[in-house]
């Protein structure tokens, strides 16, 4: 096969699944692994997907500005985020992880009083703070580009202090065979530990995560108690999640 054969392959690969690893292209392609980079380098110069750790993406499964997710799929949720404060009486203890579903999660439970709240989004903290006697402790950590929200070892370090009562984490991606999964390793990380966290752990996604694959897998997944989506996702998606463990909750 030649390179522009290959190359084109990889594209098309590429786009039906979101990422691949180098290792599935090598075996793919039957050819070297030195070969495989030589192509995915072609290919990122000109822009047409990104190099990763191990593999590749489309390079249109970027992560989107917060701003540009707030606007999506907005009614979707705010009915998962009713849902999911339902589960939370006053008094509570919770981590909340950043993003546009878990703020939605914030947002419903506005009328809570003495909630102990963790958070990494600064939007959150400010949803939550100085009202009905809430604590709301702001984790630290290296601003991210996309999101008012922090990341990084700092981070991982103070979550290992805390066990709450519920831990509400969003996902880039629920693959097709139920993995959770986020565009770079310090995010998952992050989701991985507060889900390790919590007596109960909900992950909050919209029916647009579902058969969506980022680049790096979430931990934890089998350990979390419900799975809070707008609406059911298909029967295949849906037995998966099941086998994995979690129980899917709907409004």
């Amino acid at each position: 096969m030649l390179a522009k054969q290959r190359q084109q392959y990889i594209l098309t690969q590429v786009a039906k699944s979101g990422a691949l690893a180098v290792s599935e292209l090598v075996a793919q392609l039957k050819v070297s692994r030195e070969t495989v980079r030589r192509d995915l380098i072609a290919l990122a110069e000109r822009g047409l997907i990104v190099t990763t750790h191990g593999g590749v993406m489309s390079s249109e499964r970027l992560e989107p500005d917060i701003n540009i997710r707030e606007s999506a799929n907005a009614d979707a949720k705010q009915a998962i985020g009713q849902r999911a404060a339902v589960l939370v009486q006053d008094g509570a203890s919770l981590i909340l992880d950043s993003g546009s579903t878990t703020q939605a999660v914030a947002r419903a439970l506005a009328d809570r009083h003495q909630l102990v709240v963790y958070t990494n989004d600064w939007r959150i903290a400010l949803l939550l703070g100085r009202r009905n006697g809430n604590r709301v402790t702001l984790l630290g950590g290296e601003l991210s580009d996309t999101e008012d929200a922090t990341f990084g070892l700092d981070t991982l370090q103070q979550l290992a202090h805390y066990r709450v009562d519920f831990s509400f984490v969003g996902a880039c991606g629920i693959s097709p065979d139920a993995y959770l999964t986020d565009y770079t390793r310090m995010v998952a990380e992050v989701r991985g530990r507060m889900i390790a966290a919590a007596g109960q752990a909900i992950v909050v996604a919209d029916l647009s995560k579902f058969g969506r694959i980022t680049p790096v897998r979430i931990g934890g997944f089998e350990t979390v108690r419900y799975l809070v989506t707008e609406a059911r996702p298909d029967d295949a998606i849906a037995a998966a999640i099941a086998a994995r463990g979690p129980q899917i909750l709907l409004p």
